[in-house]
């Protein structure tokens, strides 16, 4: 699957989202997601361009990491949107995800951890009472693990600026993928998925180039809010998985708002691990640290190091 931020499928169907049955697994990595959730597979690869790791990984419970943009070889991978695609995995405990994690990266693990941890205000609130109350345990272990904690503003401009922004330039770039096998086959595609590809097809160079000058921004902010030493709390998703076959009217709004919380993986290329942990109304949520580029090691030793307080 790819193109599909929710995981459906209505063509072969849609996996079962293990830790929610009458959820949505999260996509477009679903059937790795759901293979690792349901314990079929202790680790899966998926690909990660707009959320298509983090989201699954918080929907089903699960470890999962996008590593930093260009951390990783993609040769042989087919392409989506080469600015912002990453390949990332899933795990179910956090051993198991250090382990996989030391040999994708191609190193071990560093013993010492951040010194500093910010909290993102702007984040938490976008996603509402309820995700903050049930990320609330997981938060304070996490400060308590790494010590000086502080709040700040991840997307000062709004998070759904930097939403925009990357609705701009990902469908683009997915359209100059897709446009000649789409021409050639015209193949069979979800309404979604199409939209998209319309709207990328159409964006206007005005909307691409104001895009590029906001992904300036959100990495200049990323550069700024993430030395070393310092890592970032957000809620992974904002909100957990929703009901499966939701009429598209009631979705759309809520993929929105996914989108809007993982744009800045697509925009900024820093890397982000989802740690499971936490429910809201009976179904899984991930909270999720972040930090400046090539920090990937040090994420994965940071969830560890929580999952064994």
């Amino acid at each position: 699957v790819s193109l599909s931020i929710l995981g459906e499928n209505p063509f072969y169907g849609t996996p079962l989202n293990p830790a929610a049955p009458d959820r949505v697994p999260g996509g477009s990595s679903s059937g790795s997601a759901a293979a690792v959730a349901a314990g079929l597979a202790d680790t899966a690869l998926g690909t990660d361009t707009g959320g298509s790791v983090r989201v699954p990984a918080s929907f089903c419970g699960l470890y999962g990491i996008r590593p930093t943009h260009g951390r990783l070889d993609l040769s042989g991978m087919l392409p989506q949107a080469p600015s912002s695609d990453t390949t990332g995995w899933f795990a179910r405990d956090a051993e198991t995800f250090a382990r996989v994690s030391a040999v994708m990266l191609g190193e071990q693990l560093p013993a010492a951890l951040p010194q500093h941890l910010l909290m993102a205000t702007d984040a938490f609130g976008f996603a509402g009472e309820a995700v903050h109350t049930a990320l609330s345990p997981l938060l304070s272990k996490l400060a308590n693990l790494i010590g000086h904690t502080r709040d700040e503003t991840l997307a000062p401009m709004g998070l759904s600026v930097w939403g925009r922004a990357q609705r701009a330039l990902q469908p683009h770039e997915a359209w100059l993928t897709f446009k000649d096998w789409i021409d050639t086959c015209n193949p069979r595609l979800a309404f979604n998925v199409v939209r998209g590809l319309i709207a990328g097809s159409m964006m206007p160079e005005a909307d691409r180039q104001w895009a590029a000058l906001m992904r300036q921004e959100a990495r200049a902010r990323m550069t700024y809010l993430l030395p070393p030493g310092t890592i970032m709390a957000i809620p992974t998703t904002p909100f957990p998985a929703l009901k499966r076959e939701l009429p598209l009217a009631e979705q759309n709004p809520l993929r929105e708002r996914i989108l809007c919380l993982c744009a800045h993986g697509g925009l900024t290329g820093v890397p982000q691990v989802s740690i499971p942990g936490a429910t809201v109304d009976g179904a899984p949520i991930g909270l999720s640290i972040l930090g400046g580029h090539g920090t990937d090691a040090t994420l994965v030793a940071v969830a560890r190091a929580l999952a064994q307080t």
